[in-house]
């Protein structure tokens, strides 16, 4: 329900009877990330990997705060550090983890090539495991695909987003999780499954229509999100633009189920979108927005660079690519 003051009180009610526990801090980790209190968070991860340094739900954790932090190329080197004790986990949780790795590898511009390897080796090879959980595999495939949909990348990735829509048009998946059914919205728009799209869409409407009048407002972004990945999708920016509204901030949108660090890349397909219909003044304050979260995030100043050149300030469009090259430089090359 996107509610991690709640979360944070629940572990906060267990804790002091599982102080030696590692899980609690991972837990406890968590739920502090998600309110923003990340130092905080760390502290608490690290003690989780103190107690046992096998937790794989500290490791999450720490990889959060690294992030955060933009330290990608030692977040990258403490997960795969960490990933030989990962074999026995949920294909959910060892799955998602590997999504975290590859988006250090993404963020800090490492080849599109890592991303791939690690897309086909430790996420979509998950779906071979017998007591695999499909839909969650899906989400973390998904949700990395269209990030490298977003940075222009898809096509070092041949067909494996038309083969992974091929997958999602089997309704099974569908209404599973909220987070997942907008991702696959997208997913299936854009490689032509419009009518299985619709499908899907109407099936959400449906659903907000039987609840409750609160819970219908309350889930109200949540069809609006779901829209607007779907027109987004089509290629119809503009429509998809209408539906989000000016002040759209993803970080509104926890109901949908998903972390901040999932939620981040809806605010960087309503960049993308502004930019493609020409509202570059307005991208430009959504990006520094971003920015002041993440300064060290190449793509950030990346899209900053194009925003500044579309309206021919080229002082600050080279600068901003200068800034970009030289992050470019620091992690992984």
């Amino acid at each position: 329900m996107g509610r991690p003051d709640l979360s944070l009180k629940l572990v906060e009610q267990a804790l002091p009877v599982n102080k030696h526990e590692s899980y609690i801090y991972g837990m406890l980790a968590f739920a502090l990330l998600e309110l923003g209190r990340y130092v905080e968070a760390k502290e608490a991860a690290k003690k989780g990997f103190e107690i046992d340094s096998e937790d794989a739900w500290t490791h999450h954790a720490l990889c959060h705060v690294f992030q955060y932090e933009c330290r990608f190329k030692e977040a990258v080197q403490f997960m795969e550090e960490c990933s030989r004790t990962w074999s026995s986990l949920s294909s959910f949780m060892y799955t998602h983890n590997w999504w975290h790795v590859a988006l250090c590898y993404m963020e800090g511009h490492s080849p599109m090539e890592k991303v791939r390897d690690v897309y086909d080796q430790n996420i979509w090879k998950e779906l071979e495991r017998i007591d695999a959980s499909p839909a969650e595999v899906y989400l973390n495939a998904v949700g990395l695909l269209l990030r490298v949909y977003l940075r222009g990348g898809i096509n070092i990735f041949g067909d494996r987003l038309k083969i992974l829509a091929d997958r999602l048009t089997d309704k099974a998946f569908w209404y599973l999780e909220w987070h997942l059914d907008v991702l696959v919205l997208w997913a299936l728009s854009c490689t032509g499954e419009v009518s299985k799209a619709e499908e899907l869409l109407e099936g959400l409407k449906y659903r907000i229509s039987a609840m409750t009048k609160k819970k219908q407002e309350y889930m109200q972004r949540a069809v609006l999100l779901a829209k607007a990945l779907f027109e987004y999708g089509k290629g119809e920016n503009e429509r998809a633009l209408e539906l989000l509204g000016q002040t759209f901030d993803a970080i509104d949108y926890k109901i949908i189920g998903a972390s901040d660090e999932q939620l981040d890349v809806f605010n960087e397909v309503w960049i993308t979108m502004l930019l493609n219909s020409g509202q570059a003044t307005k991208a430009i304050e959504a990006i520094e927005k971003q920015l002041k979260k993440r300064e060290g995030t190449p793509f950030l100043w990346r899209l900053l660079e194009k925003g500044y050149s579309s309206m021919s300030r080229n002082q600050e469009a080279i600068e901003a690519g200068k800034k970009a090259e030289s992050l470019e430089g620091a992690y992984f090359n």
